[in-house]
């Protein structure tokens, strides 16, 4: 069963003076399966935080459907399965960490024992038990509230939980934190939606992977299925007479001495036999796959021309 479904989403926004109509979503459909890790990734102002919106019931949509483990996204009561942190999460400052998980706690029915139980261990998810989670949340810096934002979604212990730019500020060591942290989230059961920018991040923890683009999904299923939709890159390495231009279209000058790029397999094979035919030593060949960077570099680029 998907814990996700949405199917031909369409959204737009009336924006200026004259309310003039600017489509955000067009046909938008993808699929989150329970228990998976599903990345989200696109532009800026591709649509990523809409669709986000969307599914936590904080924006309304012009048409589609859009239901979580099931039921509408619209319901009241399947927000109690859901946990979000948004981009730029804002709270009370003069709150401590801890103040604000109380309140936060309080919202979805936690009191008394469990409730310090249940703070505990999220701060300590997101390593955050720290001393500064008794300073007001004025001192802090973003990485630090973007933990928290963190904490305060995952208190709930919520069956989906939805990220928008979990790892946005956060140092290396933070980053690596939030990627443990949604991996053990995962490991218990708990399916997460996230968007980032952080491409590498989302190639090493998702199961599964959306690509919007113009607020339309280009690119939508298993990682190694999107990346080997792309012709890998061969670098052949030669010694013996240098060339002086590519013998064989497809293939290119590389920036170290004797080293070509081939476009494809069939190509770096025809560049082989030529070097065969010619008395040139191969050294080596390195192939370079395509990651999910080029994919999206080659549809922001599809999109734009």
């Amino acid at each position: 069963m998907q814990m996700i479904e949405i199917e031909a989403l369409n959204k737009t926004y009336r924006t200026g003076f004259l309310m003039q109509a600017k489509k955000a979503l067009t046909d938008v459909s993808l699929s989150v399966p329970k228990g998976s890790i599903y990345g989200f990734i696109g532009p800026n102002g591709a649509g990523k935080s809409t669709t986000i919106k969307i599914l936590t019931g904080l924006l309304t949509y012009d048409s589609g459907r859009v239901e979580i483990s099931g039921a509408s996204a619209r319901g009241i009561e399947i927000r109690r399965l859901v946990g979000y942190s948004p981009e730029h999460p804002y709270f009370y400052d003069y709150l401590t960490a801890r103040e604000l998980m109380v309140f936060y706690g309080h919202l979805v029915g936690l009191s008394g024992l469990e409730l310090q139980k249940r703070i505990d261990w999220a701060l300590e998810l997101v390593h955050a038990n720290k001393d500064w989670a008794d300073r007001r949340l004025r001192t802090y810096s973003k990485g630090m509230v973007q933990r928290i934002g963190i904490a305060q979604a995952i208190l709930s212990k919520p069956k989906l939980l939805i990220l928008d730019e979990p790892m946005s500020g956060l140092d290396p060591m933070g980053r690596r934190d939030v990627r443990n942290a949604i991996l053990s989230l995962n490991q218990e059961g708990v399916t997460v939606f996230y968007s980032s920018h952080l491409l590498s991040d989302v190639e090493s923890i998702s199961d599964r992977v959306g690509m919007i683009v113009d607020g339309r999904v280009v690119r939508e299923g298993k990682i190694h299925s999107i990346t080997d939709s792309h012709s890998a890159e061969y670098h052949v390495f030669i010694q013996g007479p240098e060339l002086q231009e590519a013998p064989i279209r497809g293939v290119k000058k590389g920036v170290q001495s004797g080293e070509w790029l081939c476009k494809s397999s069939q190509v770096k094979d025809e560049f082989l036999r030529f070097c065969v035919d010619n008395n040139l030593s191969i050294q080596k060949i390195d192939i370079q796959r395509p990651s999910l960077e080029d994919v999206l570099t080659e549809e922001i680029a599809r999109a734009e021309s």
